[in-house]
């Protein structure tokens, strides 16, 4: 599975993004899709998942209400619709995706969203 990012730059704080995610290759294997972050000086940390089957989100607490993820399997794409940005959500984000059968988790290249105050 190869995962390719997009989506980020610069945006001041209170403005919007959308970051996407394209997989290919095995992406029948493909049971979730999602995002970590990284802010400079921090560890990676977990943003939002959905399910490639049923669509079933998971956001991490900061971001509810602000952020959402959604997917579009025809073209084997997952999004991240970040509304209200804030200089706290500057980092690198990265798309992440899981195969079953074994379970194995696959990355793609970060892509920076910096938030100017």
């Amino acid at each position: 599975v190869q995962l390719q990012a997009s989506g980020g730059g610069l945006v001041q704080a209170g403005g919007s993004l959308r970051l996407s995610c394209a997989a290919s290759g095995s992406i029948f294997s493909i049971i979730l899709m999602g995002w970590y972050r990284q802010a400079p000086g921090k560890q990676r940390e977990f943003v939002a998942s959905i399910t490639t089957s049923t669509g079933m989100t998971n956001l991490e607490d900061s971001v509810k209400g602000r952020f959402t993820t959604s997917r579009d399997n025809a073209k084997n794409t997952v999004y991240l619709q970040m509304n209200s940005l804030g200089p706290e959500d500057t980092a690198v984000y990265y798309c992440y995706a899981e195969v079953a059968g074994p379970w194995r988790r696959y990355w793609g290249q970060g892509t920076l969203v910096t938030v100017s105050s």
